[in-house]
């Protein structure tokens, strides 16, 4: 691995001058960053660690809201009591991140900025219909996933929350890689103030998508049985060693079904 300058802020204001160096790169986890800097696709000039940022760190309650710090770890995200009465759904995906050594060092920021095509995160932020906050602006998920591995976000913007609005019912279903741990299709459906939302992961060669075949079903009855015989088209769907297009297409509907019991 290269040689870089390594920082450590005690505050956001300190994490920001510290990053505004040339090719420097923010660090939470790291279970992206890292590995891309081993393999050599990238080669930033000093990583600038946010564990210490307290004020970025933690679950609260706002509302009709759940505001979680992004550098909060899934594990955390998992064992929230207050997450789990308000939204089990989203704690029950937190729960399924990786594996334990993961979801300790993994954070909710760090896998949105990365927006990995398989994460579950951005399932759930895009099915959730929550906002990305950042320490200049507001970002809806619907504006937030622009692709693989891109987002919305300016070079040197810093993710500090997401605001989840509390569903009236919500669920999640995943189909893991069992290497990885990954989504080979992830699934998330919300019933809630921004209406029926349904948004998959691990699938589409764009990254996270909303399935609106499926919310216009979901619309008009909140059940299983209203997904009986839907289908997603598999134009847009990923093929690669773990399963084709069209399997993707087929796991889509019936994960939506179980997510909504």
């Amino acid at each position: 691995m290269q040689s870089f300058e390594y920082r450590t802020p005690n505050t956001t204001a300190d994490a920001l001058a510290a990053v505004a160096q040339e090719d420097a790169r923010f660090i939470a986890g790291g279970q992206t960053l890292l590995q891309s800097m081993k393999l050599g696709l990238i080669a930033p000039s000093a990583l600038v660690d946010l564990a210490g940022v307290a004020e970025l760190k933690g679950i609260c309650r706002d509302g009709d809201a759940i505001v979680i710090g992004a550098a909060t770890s899934h594990a955390e995200v998992a064992a929230s009591a207050e997450l789990r009465q308000a939204i089990p759904a989203l704690a029950a995906l937190a729960d399924q991140i990786g594996d334990r050594q993961v979801r300790h060092r993994g954070t909710l920021g760090g896998s949105l900025a990365n927006n990995d095509p398989a994460a579950c995160y951005p399932a759930a932020v895009l099915g959730l219909g929550a906002t990305v906050h950042t320490h200049k602006r507001r970002i809806a998920a619907d504006d937030f996933f622009q692709g693989i591995y891109t987002t919305a976000l300016d070079e040197g913007e810093l993710i500090t929350a997401v605001s989840f609005p509390i569903p009236a019912r919500a669920g999640w279903q995943k189909f893991r890689q069992p290497a990885s741990r990954f989504a080979l299709v992830g699934v998330f459906v919300s019933q809630g103030p921004a209406g029926v939302r349904v948004a998959v992961t691990g699938a589409g060669s764009g990254g996270v998508f909303r399935a609106t075949a499926l919310e216009q079903k979901l619309a008009a009855s909140w059940s299983a049985a209203a997904l009986a015989g839907a289908s997603v088209p598999a134009d847009d769907l990923v093929t690669d060693l773990h399963g084709s297009a069209a399997y993707r297409a087929a796991l889509i509907p019936e994960l939506a079904a179980r997510a909504v019991g």
